[in-house]
């Protein structure tokens, strides 16, 4: 077993120097920067705060060998940390994500803020240990900020497993994911029943099923949640690309629709963070952007909504 406190293979290159000194992304947009206002939320368990919008892998990151789509993915990583970002998500289940997520690191000498979140997603206990002790090596890390089980993939042996890495320290926070309702049932009874730090689950503003019981649970019980596919894999972005935002969505610092499909989500009190998706630097810079100025109150939640619908 890796001792926590020993240095991840990042570390390690990162002290040789032997990382990358910056991107021509980065060179040609300097002043972006993290926000002096950063929004940050906390999670239930212990109070860390962490940024609300965070980064997803699937599909993105799943380049293989591809070394030009490899500098792409180490600028769309610098782009997210130099611009105040936290959480990148993972999975086993990603094909070539998680190999790839440890190169770029190897290459960002920024990443200092990361909050590693990856995922086991398999049968039996022993494969799973075997999954993720992988995700370790293929990340270059000695301890996952968040380890969760996918999709709940053979959850209870893998939740004795992760609450045993847990008190160890080998995790920091355990959790459990879906991304269909068909699932939602399960999930809210694991939810009521085990120690669970972290829920994942879909929830932007046209799905919004989970804000009638699983969102509440969580609140009750004290659970982070992380919003996936936030811009329903780019279709709610593709619906209203065409469309302009309204004039008041200046009074929430929305400049785009990014921002606003966004600030919708974690302005709901039970959301910890949402991780859209991106291959582009520069739309990685548009969803970071909703990370600075006001959120949305209650009543322009419901303005939101309304626009969204009517369109």
């Amino acid at each position: 077993m890796p001792d926590p406190f020993t240095p991840s293979r990042r570390d390690v290159l990162r002290s040789l120097g032997l990382v990358s000194l910056g991107s021509p992304w980065l060179a040609r947009t300097a002043a972006l920067a993290a926000p002096a206002d950063l929004l940050r939320k906390p999670i239930p368990a212990t109070g860390e705060a962490i940024p609300a919008i965070g980064m997803g892998t699937w599909l993105t990151f799943d380049i293989g060998e591809d070394t030009a789509a490899l500098d792409t993915r180490v600028e769309v990583l610098e782009t997210f940390f130099r611009m105040g970002g936290g959480m990148v998500d993972s999975s086993p289940m990603y094909g070539s994500a998680e190999a790839v997520m440890g190169r770029c690191l190897e290459r960002v000498p920024d990443a200092g803020s990361l909050f590693s979140a990856t995922k086991v997603w398999t049968m039996t206990r022993w494969l799973g240990i075997s999954q993720m002790e992988a995700s370790e090596e293929l990340w270059g890390e000695t301890q996952f900020d968040l380890m969760q089980i996918h999709n709940l993939l053979d959850w209870e042996a893998h939740l004795e497993t992760l609450l045993e890495w847990k008190a160890a320290g080998r995790v920091r926070y355990i959790g459990i994911t879906t991304s269909h309702g068909r699932r939602h049932e399960k999930l809210l009874a694991i939810m009521e029943r085990h120690p669970i730090d972290f829920v994942q689950l879909t929830y932007n503003i046209t799905d919004r099923e989970a804000e009638a019981r699983l969102l509440p649970l969580a609140a009750e019980r004290g659970q982070a949640v992380i919003a996936n596919r936030p811009f329903q894999r780019g279709a709610l972005l593709n619906r209203l690309a065409a469309k302009p935002l309204p004039g008041w969505a200046a009074e929430i610092n929305c400049a785009n629709w990014p921002q606003f499909l966004l600030k919708f989500i974690v302005s709901h009190p039970a959301i910890t963070c949402a991780i859209p998706a991106t291959s582009r630097p520069d739309h990685m810079a548009e969803n970071m952007g909703a990370l600075s100025g006001r959120l949305p109150d209650a009543s322009e939640r419901e303005k939101m909504l309304e626009f969204v619908r009517e369109l």
